[in-house]
């Protein structure tokens, strides 16, 4: 299981998520948006690179699919918030959440 935390790090106005897998490697990813699920908040975040910052413009880069990863928002014995990884049940309601989300957000373009 990877280690989640939200870094200070902020790229274009948006906070940066940082994972770190077991071997120490890091992966950014941007919240996309957080989606409630009864009394607890679930966090949408999309891979992204630090070290692109040309974004493509040929059009063809944005019908290629994005593996999003889904994350239950937890708060630490310090307050602060953290990342973890949600139960099966939990992550299965996240998910039609957001596929029902962006099937609304399809309807109405």
């Amino acid at each position: 299981m990877a280690d989640f935390e939200k870094d200070d790090l902020e790229l274009e106005e948006e906070p940066v998520v940082v994972m770190t897998d077991e071997e120490g490697n890091e992966y950014y990813y941007r919240e996309e948006v957080i989606i409630p699920v009864g009394d607890k908040r679930f966090a949408i975040l999309v891979p992204i690179s630090i070290d692109d910052e040309e974004e493509c413009d040929c059009g063809c880069c944005e019908e290629e699919e994005t593996d999003v990863y889904i994350a239950r928002i937890d708060v630490d014995e310090n307050g602060e918030e953290i990342y973890v990884d949600p139960t099966d049940a939990e992550f299965d309601e996240v998910r039609q959440a957001y596929e029902d989300l962006l099937a609304e957000e399809d309807d109405e373009a």
